[in-house]
């Protein structure tokens, strides 16, 4: 049974206690009205494609993903930029589910395919990806430039 769809406007108040959760994972400030309208954004604009993992009608994960485009390829490249489960639905394969739903994006958009970051530390993040076909490029370097 597929658990995962496409987020809505209607989903925002769940989807930003999720989104809040996410960013406390990654040692960012909680503050779910901020939460609630950056995702409100995306959704509106178009600027994103969010999809939802659902258990018992509560959201309990979503994937994030910004389009993103190759010259060289002439294509879109998607970045999955959030996959995010809660604590208590982990080790259902929701993960897995949200993944399916962003290959079957880059599929259906003729794109030239999914580009993701994860820390070398996230064993379970490694694990995951792997499993679920992705590969490690090692051919380029990352850099980052930050604006304080």
């Amino acid at each position: 049974m597929k658990n995962t769809r496409k987020a809505t406007i209607q989903d925002l108040p769940q989807l930003a206690e999720l989104f809040d959760q996410y960013r406390i994972f990654y040692h960012k400030e909680s503050d779910i009205s901020a939460a609630e309208n950056f995702l409100k954004e995306r959704i509106k604009n178009r600027d994103s494609e969010i999809f939802v993992a659902e258990s018992g009608g509560q959201l309990v994960g979503f994937v994030q993903l910004y389009p993103l485009f190759s010259s060289t390829r002439m294509k879109r490249y998607w970045l999955l930029n959030d996959l995010f489960v809660n604590e208590n639905s982990r080790g259902k394969g929701f993960s897995k589910e949200l993944i399916e739903e962003a290959k079957e994006l880059a599929k259906s958009t003729n794109s030239a395919g999914i580009l993701l970051e994860t820390g070398k530390s996230n064993d379970i993040g490694n694990k995951l990806y792997a499993s679920c076909g992705f590969e490690i490029y090692d051919e380029v370097n990352f850099y980052e430039w930050k604006i304080s």
